[in-house]
């Protein structure tokens, strides 16, 4: 899904994590200085919603950095029976639904500022009446945990992404951000 960085670009990456923490412990100003003498566009401090009913944070495992072939996993995966449902990480609205081999049934949702896209992939279905285009709210209903593509049958599992948008703000590129560490609680 994502391409090979820099070291540069990945260095860019790290440093954008380092800030949105210092920006988490309130340390705003400082925050928005470094980034601007680094050249780094700071991304706003934000709190995501455990994408999967009744999973908790202890339940969860960052995946982000294991290796899945030649390249970095760059995503996290959350473990849960096939059809628990899959709720919006947070506010915006569906930019595409794709089925696609390895993500088999996926949903690609932009924030509401159109700065990040989440993506979600493996799904078993999606919530009735989800289309293109319709706002969803955090915590809303989206779809539901499965094994679609190439995940295992007997792991059904909810592939979930964090993409730093472009400034073309193209939903199927990106850079991908762990979102691990901004999970504050599973969906209702």
């Amino acid at each position: 899904m994502a391409k090979r960085r820099s070291p540069r670009h990945m260095l860019g990456v790290a440093v954008t994590c380092v800030l949105i923490g210092l920006a988490a412990s309130g340390w705003r100003d400082e925050w928005i200085s470094a980034a601007q003498a680094m050249e780094v566009t700071p991304a706003p401090v934000r709190r995501l919603l455990i994408p999967v009913v009744g999973v908790t944070q202890q339940q969860l495992r960052d995946t982000f950095d294991e290796k899945r072939g030649d390249n970095a996993h760059e995503a996290i995966d959350i473990h849960a029976p096939r059809g628990t449902p899959v709720v919006a990480t947070d506010d915006g609205r569906v930019v595409k639904l794709f089925h696609s081999v390895p993500g088999g049934l996926t949903i690609y949702q932009a924030d509401r500022a159109n700065e990040f896209v989440y993506y979600y992939a493996h799904l078993d279905a999606y919530a009735d009446g989800l289309r293109e285009g319709n706002a969803v709210k955090r915590g809303d209903v989206i779809g539901y945990v499965g094994s679609t593509g190439n995940a295992s049958p007997k792991a059904p599992h909810l592939h979930f992404a964090m993409l730093l948008l472009p400034p073309g703000k193209e939903w199927w590129k990106g850079t991908a951000i762990n979102p691990f560490p901004l999970f504050t609680s599973s969906g209702p």
